[in-house]
């Protein structure tokens, strides 16, 4: 956990650097894991597989029962049935449909540089989750480094998260980066 940068700090003030270490609590993903959920992900990876979709062929595996791919976790979690829709703000000439909230139950990012880019994620992969499982989440702000670049100050925000099952099996710890210019 640090907060770094390669000369004189023009955003990570001390309200960005009580941030580092912060973690939500576990948050629960809108709903269990579902087929067509699960269809759509190996869909879009192209990583179509039988323990996926055919339960005769799960049940005689390791499995035991059909499985999602193992980096699901991380786009199950998204808006709640309740939550605000970013629509709702489109006339808002100064909202760009992106939150300063980077992560269900951690604090806002409160940096004012406009654009927002996603740096990539690492992962450490533990298990497949199964069909109609529960999953949960915890969120904490591992870093901020502040750094000089082309086209002016840049600022990285490495998020860490963790899922793991409802009975608490885990099944993989990301890191996200996001950068703010």
């Amino acid at each position: 956990m640090t907060v770094a940068s390669e000369s004189t700090d023009a955003y990570l003030t001390d309200e960005i650097r009580v941030l580092v270490g912060q973690k939500s609590e576990w948050m629960r993903a809108p709903h269990p894991v579902e087929g067509s959920e699960v269809r759509r992900f190996f869909h879009a990876t192209m990583e179509l597989h039988a323990k996926y979709i055919d339960d005769d062929w799960a049940a005689q595996s390791r499995y035991r029962k059909r499985v999602a791919p193992i980096g699901f976790p991380v786009h199950a979690f998204r808006r709640g049935p309740l939550d605000t829709d970013p629509l709702e703000r489109m006339d808002d000439p100064d909202f760009d449909g992106v939150s300063r909230s980077f992560r269900p139950g951690l604090p806002p990012v409160p940096i004012p540089l406009p654009g927002i880019l996603n740096g990539g994620y690492e992962y450490e992969l533990y298990s497949h989750v199964h069909h109609g499982e529960e999953m949960l989440m915890r969120s904490n702000y591992a870093s901020f480094v502040e750094r000089e670049g082309r086209s002016g100050r840049m600022v990285f925000i490495a998020i860490e998260d963790e899922f793991r099952t409802a009975e608490g099996r885990p099944l993989l710890h990301s890191v996200n980066t996001m950068i703010l210019r």
